[in-house]
């Protein structure tokens, strides 16, 4: 299933961010997207995710249903425990098994634990175990390594590649190295021309 971004211009608040964007993204194929703070990612990401609609060009998916996102907030219940917040996901995306997000992003420990009360490595180890019970082949993830120590990172990046390797594909932005292939998106050269002109006159005014 192939992820293809077509002209794609995509606005924040309004005011156009990027414009032109072109991409593919195949199965088995991980796309990084970089560039300075500010740039689009986040707004992209969220445009793929369907979150909000493009400004302009086309986002081309086989399936309305294929894509699972995790932004900057970890979707979880603080309330619930562990499995009970992945058993939760799971059901809205009619899965049934759980444990082998559990098992990918070590979580066996804190199975039983409340949500609420985890660290902020482990509630980000948690929101993105819940890419894992959806079943969906895209995952679209906005710096998914936040609050993640080397240890969560790499328990993250052979997630990733088991992902990948059954046929799945991940389009991200990260600025770190995540130990196994990307093609790199720079977004600097698809800065909407309005935000080009604006940045230019706050320099000078």
């Amino acid at each position: 299933m192939v992820l293809k971004v077509v002209d794609l211009g995509v606005a924040r608040g309004g005011v156009p961010v990027l414009e032109g964007v072109n991409f593919a993204a195949a199965p088995g194929e991980a796309v990084v997207l970089t560039g300075p703070n500010g740039v689009g990612k986040t707004t992209l990401l969220r445009t793929l995710a369907g979150l909000q609609p493009p400004y302009s060009g086309r986002i081309i998916l086989p399936d309305a249903e294929a894509i699972a996102y995790a932004g900057h907030a970890d979707g979880i219940k603080a309330v619930l425990s562990v499995n009970e917040n992945l058993r939760f996901w799971a059901r809205v995306h009619g899965q049934a098994d759980i444990a082998d997000a559990v098992a990918r992003f070590g979580l066996g420990e804190l199975a039983a634990r409340r949500a609420g009360g985890l660290s902020a490595g482990q509630k980000r180890r948690l929101g993105l175990a819940r890419l894992a019970v959806t079943g969906r082949p895209i995952w679209v993830l906005d710096e998914p390594t936040v609050s993640l120590d080397k240890q969560s990172v790499d328990l993250f990046g052979a997630a990733v590649r088991a992902h990948l390797a059954s046929g799945g594909t991940a389009v991200f932005a990260s600025h770190i190295d995540m130990g196994f292939d990307v093609r790199v998106v720079d977004l600097t050269p698809f800065r909407a021309r309005a935000t080009v002109s604006r940045d230019y006159d706050e320099v000078f005014l």
